[in-house]
């Protein structure tokens, strides 16, 4: 398709200049999960899932580096900074390796290792030795070579029996051999200054043990073994053994301190092998932490966790300090909800089959809340949540933001007033249910009607529909009469149109309506060609937009109903797919996507997410695809979409995926009720900005013309929604000169009129 075409050609630009150009993006990203460290005479180089951050170990300043400065979204598995070359290194499970140069801030993307003819399992990044200006890289295949000088690949090592491929965890260099520390095929070790290393022959098997360190400091060799016990190299053997009580997750040299990190204890020694520090887990009182490695710089120790952040102490026994950047909890954000001052989100969630089990271990979830807000994130902890589990939706009250209700897909409803929760609406003290002798009860979509009422769906009762009305009072409404397998269904998503109708995603029954002021009859629409005309019953998400026309996502594709007014007539509930030309052939849009997501935003555009194809962001018939963002051509850290919602605001559509969450600052915003906020920016215009001027606060259907000081009209254009963009040129032809340019509003009807200025400064 051309058009598709032409956009994706236009990001794939824009992706290269992104990380200079990021204004339209901002990052969301989760810093708790540190996979390594390294650090330069006045940096920590922090890398977590699959983003960096550095601290300034004099001043505190903390920066983040993530997919929106020009990191992939993958997850990263090990991180090293060459004082010498000014060069960070950033490892990944799936091979990948970025060089971020600290002269300028560019970034190389080296895909050698992942066009490797190996199978992809084997290809992870574990460990990087730099030695006379060589990286020696430590993978689950063998050992790889890369010249920080050249920035280029040199020998690869297959050094298991007969030229195998053998994971490596670590390297190190001691009295002129290098020794590679294999987890299941014994300590390796070859003279380092043989030309042919690259042959099997050259590298002596030393023991039959298995390793997950090796380390010289001092005038020792020590190694860690995958048991659990610390040796130390006798010449000829491995020997004089310490037990570490766990096996080890990182050993490092820093200085003159070898630092050995085990889940529950880092041990600290000094190069004679004294220990001269251990910390416990149990020593940081506030959290519960599992640590995933740690450094020593300038006597501070920093030790990294699986899901706390960055801790910082000193090498007597003392407090301790959190220095992790503000972020959510956890990157895989299952749901959010946005307002115009806050959002939120949860962490899910139910499988692809709608269990609350196995959605991640398997006990329910048990995580927390974020909110975002002027302040930056804050967390609701899980002890705080009276025991509500596998959280999976969120809404506002619309007449009060600061009342929240969270779906719990395991415990009921949870009600949160002024970020506290106050109750667990359950089967013991609402109207909510649990399946016939199960306790599970399962809560999911959520909506409010224009009377304030909550309507709620309960999944696996006959009862499926709940409202919580505004008195307090709960009434269910029982879907058996017309839908004889209703104790079965599960719920996704629920929305409510202009004639009160409320429509129910479902897994295996397509989409439900029911509307209690025009019978008690649930009308189903499914995948019956002579009917429904779904492309599959697995529904995700129904959305109503601003033509009431409702756009319903499923498993296997995208369908509309084309007026939500059919619910109320005899006729039957059928959809179309939208059908758009591709060079001529009619194709269906989205054909065989798996939709999870699909958001209108002021202007009746669509922004849809999928499972695994991005996001796309189409017109409002369809027709035209104005961007297909995906993780090749935008900061999207996964295409994996779990969530879309904007801030009809101010026009942030925030997306949220299994690898974190992005935002893109769009210009279609609700339309205003007057013209008492139009608001022009940027202003003035300045010679270095290469973006649009943004004229918000529109009516809808509001006329807008600019002209400059004279008289002369340089643009016009009608609002659809509430924000307009200007790209400073006279009706596209040429840029305008420098000067002041007018900008006249005025309503459909005239009745409302606005005048602005912008200045523009070429």
């Amino acid at each position: 398709m051309k058009k598709i075409f032409l956009t994706i050609l236009f990001l794939i630009t824009f992706q290269n200049s992104f990380s200079q150009n990021n204004k339209l993006w901002k990052g969301y990203f989760c810093y708790n999960e540190i996979k390594d460290l390294s650090e330069s005479p006045t940096k920590i180089f922090a890398a977590a899932e699959n983003a960096l951050f550095t601290e300034n170990t004099t001043s505190g300043e903390i920066k983040t580096i993530n997919t929106i400065d020009g990191l992939p979204g993958q997850t990263i598995s090990a991180t090293y900074h060459s004082e010498t070359f000014k060069k960070t290194i950033v490892g990944y499970q799936n091979g990948l390796l970025i060089v971020i140069n600290e002269v300028d801030g560019s970034m190389l993307n080296v895909v050698d290792i992942i066009n490797k003819t190996l199978p992809p399992t084997v290809k992870k990044i574990n460990h990087f030795m730099e030695y006379n200006g060589i990286v020696y890289i430590s993978t689950d295949f063998g050992i790889v070579q890369y010249n920080l000088a050249t920035l280029q690949f040199g020998d690869t090592y297959f050094i298991g029996n007969n030229g195998a491929q053998i994971i490596v965890k670590q390297t190190a260099i001691f009295e002129n051999k290098i020794y590679a520390a294999t987890f299941e095929n014994g300590m390796r070790s070859a003279s380092i200054t043989n030309p042919n290393l690259n042959d099997f022959n050259q590298w002596t098997r030393l023991d039959f043990n298995g390793w997950t360190g090796v380390e010289a400091i001092g005038n020792k060799l020590i190694g860690v073994s995958n048991t659990g016990y610390l040796y130390t190299w006798q010449g000829t053997v491995f020997g004089n053994q310490t037990f570490l009580l766990q096996p080890s997750v990182d050993t490092r040299k820093s200085g003159d301190y070898l630092i050995i990190t085990t889940p529950n204890r880092v041990y600290i020694f000094n190069d004679s092998l004294a220990l001269i520090r251990t910390v416990n887990s149990s020593e940081i009182l506030t959290e519960n932490v599992k640590f995933t490695c740690a450094t020593v710089v300038n006597e501070i120790v920093y030790i990294g966790t699986f899901e706390n952040g960055l801790y910082n102490t000193t090498l007597l026994p003392t407090t301790f300090e959190n220095n992790t950047p503000n972020g959510p909890l956890r990157n895989n954000i299952f749901a959010i909800s946005t307002t115009s001052q806050n959002l939120w989100a949860v962490y899910g969630g139910y499988t692809f089959y709608y269990n609350p089990f196995g959605f991640i271990g398997n006990p329910p979830t048990q995580f927390g809340i974020s909110k975002y807000g002027t302040n930056g994130w804050i967390e609701i902890p899980y002890n705080n949540l009276l025991e509500a589990k596998a959280l999976s939706r969120i809404i506002v009250n619309p007449n009060n933001e600061k009342e929240i209700f969270i779906s719990s897909f395991h415990s009921g409803l949870l009600k949160i007033e002024n970020d506290v929760p106050t109750i667990l609406y359950n089967q013991s003290n609402s109207g909510l249910e649990a399946p016939a002798g199960g306790s599970s009860v399962r809560i999911n979509g959520t909506a409010y009607d224009k009377q304030g009422n909550l309507w709620v769906t309960n999944s696996i009762v006959t009862k499926g529909l709940k409202v919580l009305k505004t008195d307090g009072q709960w009434q269910s409404y029982d879907l058996q009469a017309s839908i004889p397998s209703s104790a079965t269904i599960n719920y996704g998503r629920l929305t409510i149109d202009k004639n009160g109708t409320k429509w129910m995603a479902t897994r295996d029954q397509g989409v439900i309506g029911f509307n209690e002021n025009y019978g008690t009859a649930f009308k189903v629409i499914n995948d019956d060609v002579s009917g429904g005309n779904l492309p599959n019953t697995y529904t995700n998400v129904v959305t109503i937009d601003k033509k009431n026309q409702m756009w319903i996502g499923t498993f296997r594709g995208l369908s509309v109903l084309s007026s939500v007014d059919s619910f109320l007539s005899d006729e039957p509930l059928k959809t179309e797919a939208i059908i758009f030309l591709d060079e001529g052939v009619p194709q269906p849009l989205l054909y065989e996507q798996s939709v999870t997501d699909i958001v209108v935003d002021g202007a009746n555009n669509k922004w849809i997410g999928t499972a695994d194809s991005g996001v796309y962001f189409v017109s409002p018939d369809g027709q035209q695809t104005i961007y297909h963002f995906t993780i090749s051509n935008s900061p999207l850290p996964s295409n994996s979409v779990n969530d879309i919602d904007i801030n009809q605001s101010t026009g942030e559509v925030f997306i949220a995926t299994s690898k974190g969450m992005v935002s893109f600052k769009g210009t279609s915003t609700e339309a205003n009720e007057n013209l008492d906020n139009v608001y022009v920016y940027p202003n003035p215009v300045r010679p270095e900005f290469l973006g649009t001027v943004k004229i918000s606060g529109l009516i809808d259907r509001a006329t807008v013309k600019i002209a400059d000081i004279e008289g002369n009209l340089v643009y016009e254009t009608t609002s659809e929604g509430g924000t307009i963009e200007w790209d400073t040129t006279a009706f596209g032809k040429y840029k305008v000169a420098s000067g002041v340019y007018m900008v006249f509003i005025s309503s459909e009807d005239s009745v409302l009129t606005k005048v602005k200025k912008v200045m523009i400064i070429r």
